[in-house]
């Protein structure tokens, strides 16, 4: 899961980005409107956090922008103020949903969860397929009951490739789920170790990650 966060306060940025980093989201930091065009015209995301107060300009301007082109990210508005006015503005604008400043990360957490599961028009607590059960909202796995030892990296991934299962997801697709830009010192070839390691964990669970050589990778159940 990938997510922009639009938001001037450094501080408060690297908190949330640390904060969610630790359950499994990439996260890229823009401190202005212009640096969020340019994520937005190179990359694509789960959702975005948009502060209102900007140096450049306001999160509900960007907002707009995005929704007249038809960009459909799901948007979650933050900041300082409260009023109703505000709140009913963003929300007719496009926003998808609105946190107050200040807040608690676990609350952006849930907020960030949900929209992204409404997006991804899975209402499910938790996704099966044959005997793995995956629950996104703690990121955790069972094989038949067995709890899976997976790191944070491998189980992102492993919801990543659940949330498509049966079609190829190509090992850039991947990449961008998993790695920020501020992580682009790691290679693409990462993708393939983690995908080694998650290979191990399910092997023999009548689940398999298939490779579609040119193409990426699926997740299936093993004829």
């Amino acid at each position: 899961m990938r997510i922009l966060i639009v938001e001037d306060a450094a501080d408060l940025a690297e908190a949330i980005a640390a904060r969610l980093g630790r359950v499994g989201m990439a996260c890229d930091l823009a401190g202005d409107v212009e640096t969020a065009e340019d994520f937005f015209a190179v990359q694509r995301y789960d959702a975005a956090v948009l502060d209102i107060n900007l140096p450049d300009g306001t999160g509900t301007e960007l907002l707009r922008q995005l929704r007249a082109r038809g960009d459909r990210t799901p948007v979650l508005m933050l900041t300082a103020q409260f009023s109703v006015d505000d709140r009913v503005g963003a929300l007719d604008l496009g926003a998808d949903d609105y946190l107050v400043k200040p807040f608690d990360q676990r609350e952006l957490e849930a907020r960030l969860r949900a929209l992204t599961r409404r997006n991804n028009e899975q209402k499910r607590d938790v996704i099966c397929l044959g005997p793995l059960s995956y629950w996104p909202s703690s990121q955790t796995a069972e094989i038949s009951g067995d709890r899976l030892d997976l790191t944070r990296r491998e189980a992102a991934l492993l919801g990543l490739l659940l949330r498509q299962v049966g079609q190829v997801l190509s090992k850039d697709r991947l990449y961008e789920g998993l790695f920020a830009f501020s992580e682009m010192d790691v290679g693409l070839n990462a993708i393939e170790l983690y995908i080694a390691r998650l290979r191990k964990k399910i092997s023999g669970s009548g689940v398999a990650i298939q490779t579609q050589r040119g193409f990426g990778y699926r997740i299936c159940e093993d004829d």
